[in-house]
This record gives C-alpha cells, sequence and structure tokens, in this order.
C-alpha cells in the first residue's frame, strides 16, 4: 500500500507548477482526478507530440500528468459547477494554480467548498497576501524577481533563466510535501485548512546561502559562472574534447587536483595555500588549471581525478544523461503506455522507497476520458 493510497485530489491546474504537484501526489498513491475546462490544460498544445493522423497527443503533457484521471467541466454551467462541487466535496485535497481569485468567482474557491478533514492549496506567483496578488507570472518572470538571475550566467554578462523552469517545479515539490505534512492532522481534527504556496517565495526558500551571505556580509552575491563563491577549484572546465565539473572542497582534495596536473607546487603557492586563499585567487587559479586540463581529453581526467577521491563528473546533454548506466542502474526511467504515443520512457518518482515499486499505473489522461470518477466518488 503507497504512502497517500486513498487520499482523494482534486486538481485544478495547469501547465506546470500544480500539474507537478498533482502527479508527485499521485505518485505516492492518491487517486488523482484533473478538473480541465473543454478546451484542456494548456500543455496539451505544446509540442512535441504524437501524432497518428486522427489524433495526437503532447509529450510535454504526458511527463507532469501520470497517475491521474481526466474530466473535463464549463464551471459557468450550473450543471457542471454542481457536479464538480459534488466531487470536491468527496475529496481530501484540493490542487489549484489559478490567478488568485478565479476560482472564487467561479464557485470553488477555498470558502464555497471547504468541509472538515480538507486541504485545499493554492499555487500562485505571489502569495494571497502580496502586494503583487493580481500581477500575472511565469517562471521566468519569478526567476528575474527571486534573485536566481543576478546569480546566474557568467561575471559581467547579462541576467540569465536556469533551462529547467525552477520556478514551477521548486514550488510543486513544496506543495505537495506541505499537503502530505499537514493532511494526517487535518484528518485527525476534521478541520480545513488552506496552503498559500507562492512560486517566488519557494525560490527565495530554497536560496538560502544567498540570503544568508548577503545578511552575513552586506554585499550582493554575484554571478560567478559555473565557480562557487567558497571553494575553489569548484566549477567547469573544458577538456581536449568536452566539458566537465571538479569540486575540490578541502585542502587534500586540492592537492590531488594539483597533483593530478602535474603541478603539486601549486598545493604550497601561498596564493592557493587554504580554502580561502583559493577563492580570493579563483581567476587566477582557474586560468592555470584550464590551460593543462586542455591539454588532454576529458576521460583522462576524470579517471585521473576520481582515482584520488576528487568529486568530478561529465557535463552532460539530456541525451547523454539518459543513456549514462547510472539511469538503468537506479531504476529512474519506466515506460507507460501514453495515448497516440504508445510505450513512451518517464522518469519515475526519483525516492526510492523500500519495498515498492514506482507507480505507473496509468499515462497522463486524454481530456475528459474519466467520467466514471464521478460514480465512483459521488455515487451520481
Amino acid at each position: 500500500m503507497r504512502p497517500l493510497h486513498g487520499v482523494r485530489v482534486v486538481e485544478f491546474a495547469h501547465v506546470a507548477a500544480g500539474p507537478f504537484t498533482g502527479m508527485l501526489l499521485a505518485d505516492l498513491g492518491a487517486d488523482v482526478v484533473k478538473v480541465e475546462p473543454p478546451t484542456g490544460d494548456q500543455m496539451r498544445a505544446w509540442p512535441p507530440f504524437a501524432d497518428d493522423g486522427d489524433e495526437r497527443f503532447s509529450h510535454n503533457f504526458a511527463s507532469v500528468n501520470r497517475n491521474k484521471r481526466s474530466v473535463v467541466a464549463d464551471l459557468r454551467d450550473p450543471g457542471d459547477l454542481a457536479r464538480v462541487r459534488d466531487l470536491v466535496a468527496a475529496a481530501d485535497v484540493l490542487v489549484e494554480n489559478y490567478r488568485p481569485g478565479v476560482l472564487d468567482r467561479l464557485g470553488v474557491g477555498y470558502e464555497q467548498v471547504r468541509h472538515p478533514g480538507f486541504v485545499y492549496c493554492s499555487i500562485s506567483g505571489y502569495g494571497l497576501t502580496s502586494p503583487y496578488v493580481d500581477h500575472g507570472a511565469y517562471d521566468v518572470v519569478i526567476q528575474g524577481m527571486s534573485g536566481l538571475m543576478s546569480v546566474t550566467g557568467e561575471p559581467g554578462g547579462g541576467p540569465v533563466k536556469a533551462g529547467v523552469p525552477v520556478g514551477d517545479f521548486t514550488a510543486g515539490l513544496y506543495a505537495a510535501y506541505s499537503i502530505a505534512a499537514v493532511l494526517p492532522q487535518v484528518r485527525a481534527e476534521s478541520r480545513s485548512v488552506r496552503l498559500d504556496c507562492p512560486m517566488l517565495d519557494c525560490l527565495i526558500g530554497v536560496s538560502a546561502l544567498q540570503t544568508s551571505e548577503f545578511w552575513g556580509s552586506g554585499v550582493e552575491p554575484a554571478r560567478l559562472g559555473t565557480a562557487h563563491p567558497r571553494n575553489a577549484p569548484y566549477q567547469g572546465f573544458a577538456a581536449a574534447d568536452g566539458d566537465f565539473t571538479v569540486a575540490a572542497g578541502n585542502d587534500r582534495l586540492w592537492a590531488a587536483v594539483a597533483d593530478v596536473v602535474g603541478a603539486p607546487e601549486l598545493a604550497d603557492d601561498p596564493r592557493f595555500l587554504t580554502q580561502l586563499d583559493r577563492v580570493a585567487h579563483h581567476a587566477e587559479l582557474a586560468a592555470i588549471l584550464q590551460e593543462r586540463f586542455a591539454s588532454a581529453k576529458r576521460d583522462h581526467w576524470i579517471a585521473e581525478l576520481r582515482a584520488r577521491g576528487v568529486p568530478c563528473g561529465p557535463v552532460n546533454s539530456f541525451g547523454d544523461i539518459l543513456s549514462d548506466e547510472h539511469v538503468p542502474a537506479t531504476g529512474l526511467v519506466g515506460s507507460l503506455d501514453v495515448p497516440v504515443a504508445g510505450p513512451t520512457p518517464t522518469v519515475v518518482f526519483p525516492v526510492r522507497i523500500e519495498g515498492q515499486d514506482p507507480r505507473l499505473d496509468r499515462a497522463a489522461p486524454r481530456l475528459g476520458g474519466d467520467d466514471e470518477i464521478f460514480d465512483e466518488w459521488c455515487g451520481t
């Protein structure tokens, strides 16, 4: 039995943060029903598509909606609204990421549907008490406002967005974690609770090293490329045939790096003697190492560094890492029978739970393909 077996979740969510929350709960055993407008979740229209000539299905949509069911409802239609409110009344959790106030106007706001033992989780750009509550927010906007872009990119360069939508997915992680944490208490006390999960606050929350640096020193953290503000060498380098990273986080590891590049005397150089020295002279140190690393292939350097216990690794493309031996060894990728596409790889829930295989009961649902849920939950 999975940890959230028997938990009923209604998801009013689109694109990334809310659907990712719902998928995490579904992966842990919850019965998640996605309530979609007649046009469907916006991400259903995102390429790439599986297309058989009669129907097409988005691979992006499939990636964050497995193990769910889907029903269609036009909440402006009184009949559809009544059915959906019955569904919510039978649920333990509601997850939504509409703009604040939208679901209230449509008749499924927190005060309108709350009942004993119920968690209502609202994910939004800025949260319900922010002066920006009415402003629209997408991941790139949140990354910019959070401070993340001020430390992402090369020194002296312009703002750079993280390639993965970390604003959306960090909020989704916080939301799922919080729902799972509060649900037992809410059920035991037979009350309802609303969770207010702002994307902006969640990104600031995972920026603990940067905020503490600012408060502790009064100095703004800066862009360092792949370098680290408190460790060196701790960054990416270019070998003769590809890029790799080195993380020599203490004096012993630094001495090993110096030995690998054939310059053991660097470990005794006054500029690089201690960790603080190396950070203060990290640009000089990086230039010296880069010249030497460019003389041989990446696999050579990684093998030599790993032989001495120095953490290091290749800079992979997604194709590289998905074909790496790590993936089958950890069981990270499974297969789902996705509509139109057929058997399709998917990255499963990445935390291994002893005695349980990752849940792969259902692929992402076809739009409105699960009307039977009204009979199952509501007896109607």
